[in-house]
């Protein structure tokens, strides 16, 4: 006899954002500089994780496109800095060359 479950547990999820989350989040999409490109691709975004929320009964992706989008908004003012600061990237290389240079 055996201590170990018969089944596997299943993955966790991402943690539930709170019911408001989706609406707060477009408000502040809405007033970010970038409302013009973030707005849209958010909403297609969400329309997209609600089919798929309505095809299989799961609410992971809704919380997937939430938690996102909260990232691209809190690491906006980092990455802003960082281009505003003139610093070189020229020093890091393209994936597609690298991935290129593999299959040679």
């Amino acid at each position: 006899m055996s201590a170990q479950p018969d089944h596997t547990p299943a993955p966790a999820a991402p943690y539930a954002p709170a019911p408001g989350a989706p609406a707060e989040l477009l408000a502040q999409l809405r007033a970010d500089r970038r409302a013009e490109r973030w707005v849209p691709a958010f909403e297609r975004e969400w329309a997209a994780a609600l089919e798929e929320s309505r095809r299989t009964f799961s609410l992971t992706t809704l919380y997937e496109v939430v938690h996102v989008w909260q990232a691209r908004l809190v690491s906006a003012p980092a990455v802003d800095a960082f281009a505003a600061s003139g610093r070189d990237d020229s020093g890091f290389v393209d994936m597609a060359e690298l991935r290129g240079r593999r299959r040679r």
